[in-house]
Order: C-alpha cells, then sequence, then structure tokens
C-alpha cells in the first residue's frame, strides 16, 4: 500500500504559499509508515519547530490499474475520506531552498491521518464534496472538490502513467487554503459535510 499525495491544487493555496499553478498535477509519496495509528495522538517530533496540518479529501482505490484513460478513472475508486497531511514545514522549506529533496518533510512516521470511515462515492455529489477543519473549535480550513484545479478522475488517470495503482493504495487530492501550525494541546477535528470523520489530539 502506497500513499500518494497531490500538492498545488487549490488556487487558494498555491496563492498562500506563493507557488505557482502547474499545467499538471504535482505529486509525492509517503511511506505506509506515516499512516497515523487509528485513535492515537500525533506526536509533534523533536525534529522540526513549525509542522502545519493539512486537510485534503482522500480516495481508496479499488481496482488495479496502469495508464488508466481519465473516462474510466471513476471505476478505480468507491470510497472518499478524510485526511491530514502533515508537513514539517521548516525542513521543507530549508531543503526545496537548497534544491533537495523533501521527502522527510512529509513522510516522517506519523505524517498521514486518515479518517476511521469513508463515504460511498455513490451517496453523495463528488464534484460538490465540502469539507473543513477545525482547530480547538474554530473553522481554519474550508474546502470543496468543485474548487479542485485536477478532479478525482484528472488525479489517477496522471498518477497511473507514472506509478501502478494497486488495491488500498490512498490518494491525498490536495488541501485548501488556510494551513498553519500546530502547538502542543490542540484539537483538530475533521468534516466531511456535517459528518465528522476525524478527531486529533496533538502532543
Amino acid at each position: 500500500m502506497k500513499i500518494i499525495c497531490i500538492g498545488r491544487n487549490y488556487i487558494d493555496h498555491v496563492k498562500e504559499l506563493n507557488n505557482t499553478v502547474t499545467d499538471d498535477p504535482i505529486f509525492f509519496l509517503k511511506p505506509e509508515t506515516a499512516i497515523q495509528p487509528r485513535g492515537h495522538p500525533f506526536f509533534i517530533p523533536d525534529f522540526t519547530n513549525n509542522v502545519h496540518y493539512e486537510v485534503e479529501l482522500v480516495l481508496k482505490i479499488n481496482k488495479a490499474g496502469k495508464y488508466i484513460e481519465e473516462k474510466f478513472a471513476n471505476r478505480y475508486y468507491s470510497e472518499i475520506g478524510l485526511g491530514i497531511d502533515f508537513t514539517a514545514r521548516d525542513i521543507q522549506e530549508h531543503c526545496k531552498s537548497n534544491g533537495l529533496p523533501w521527502e522527510k518533510a512529509k513522510g516522517f512516521d506519523g505524517s498521514a491521518q486518515i479518517s476511521n470511515t469513508f463515504i460511498n462515492k455513490y451517496e453523495i455529489d463528488i464534484n460538490n464534496i465540502s469539507f473543513s477543519l477545525l482547530k480547538n473549535n474554530k473553522q481554519v480550513q474550508l474546502g470543496n472538490s468543485s474548487q479542485m484545479i485536477f478532479n478525482f478522475d484528472k488525479i489517477i488517470s496522471y498518477v497511473s502513467k507514472y506509478c501502478s495503482l494497486k488495491i488500498g493504495d490512498l490518494i491525498y487530492t490536495g488541501t485548501p487554503s488556510g494551513v498553519s501550525n500546530i502547538e502542543k494541546g490542540d484539537i483538530l477535528k475533521g468534516f466531511i459535510y456535517e459528518k465528522e470523520m476525524l478527531n486529533v489530539i496533538i502532543k
């Protein structure tokens, strides 16, 4: 099982980090060990002083495929969940400024929070999925799948050109604006529509 993460997929988030919109999706991988154990707190690693939350809709792949045509991509997932891509922003910026890869800023142990439950895509309008993140009961992120630069089908088709998709793979589809740092004692709650999908205590 692999974790595929899409970057720069919401214009407002691209702007807040002073990045540029790309013609094709940007993606990177997290290792399986990045999955945060369900129900466990998130412990801020001692190698960073600036961990950011990034809430994202997550696709669970249910069919193996390679070079998937965009018109058939909808056949390769049936459930949508919610995740948090925890990012060591200080390490990421240091790596980027020196022209180095920044996997260690994204792929460290526990950096991929995933919801306990997933929602059947046939029960919702996949082109109009509202999702949000609350930090200490204050809304800090709000997004909608309609705002994505690259939709689900485009993402699946594009990624499958480079990486074969296998059953159980997770695709984090990008985060809206509002990302910021976390501190010990914070509580993060993630929602799809009004349904609470995540509840994470920061230690």
